[in-house]
């Protein structure tokens, strides 16, 4: 099985960043999603990128790239953010969303919620269990267009500087990249 990592947002997307500008979205997904690669490779998992390049690739191409490895699943890695991105927040949390409805995701998320559990004590866990289940749902383009089971992460907040200084820690970055691997490795009975 093929696992996907995707890394979220490109170096030319405008915003996604730290009010100080420490915290770029796009660069810490990258290296978040570069180490779960790395991580789950050292496992013999068939892990790649879903996108190398640095640049924003578009959506449609993602799910393109995601739908041609008919045997797979998708995570992709994101910061979330309650404003702008122009002033601290205290918005909190890690939470995983999936599409709408009942999908094989919701159990790849449920593995990742886990995880967090696990490698997140004592931070805010950000759910939805209306449904019986702890992710969320929306039809974000990642997760609707996309044939294989697909999870999107938002891991902490990049506009609340408590949550910037624990995700650029030294810990804060292997803890993030842990509840990764974990959760994947939970879905796949690894």
């Amino acid at each position: 099985m093929r696992i996907w990592i995707d890394n979220g947002h490109g170096a030319d997307t405008n915003g996604k960043q730290s009010p100080d500008g420490r915290l770029r979205e796009y660069a810490y997904a990258r290296d978040i999603a570069r180490r779960v690669v790395d991580a789950l490779k050292k496992k013999g998992l068939d892990a790649q990128l879903l996108v190398p390049e640095e640049e924003d690739i578009s959506l449609q191409e993602r799910c393109a790239r995601a739908n041609r490895v008919k045997d797979s699943i998708l995570v992709s890695v994101h910061c979330n953010a309650a404003g702008s991105g122009t002033q601290w927040m205290t918005a909190r949390g890690w939470e995983a969303w999936t599409s709408v409805g009942q999908t094989k995701a919701d159990k790849l998320a449920e593995c990742l919620y886990q995880s967090a559990e696990q490698v997140l004590k004592g931070m805010k866990l950000r759910k939805d269990t209306a449904d019986g289940d702890s992710d969320k749902e929306s039809g974000f383009y990642i997760l609707k267009h996309t044939v294989c089971p697909a999870v999107l992460t938002e891991n902490l907040f990049q506009d609340n500087r408590e949550d910037v200084d624990f995700l650029l820690s030294d810990e804060g970055r292997q803890k993030i990249v842990t509840l990764h691997v974990q959760g994947i490795c939970k879905y796949l009975g690894v």
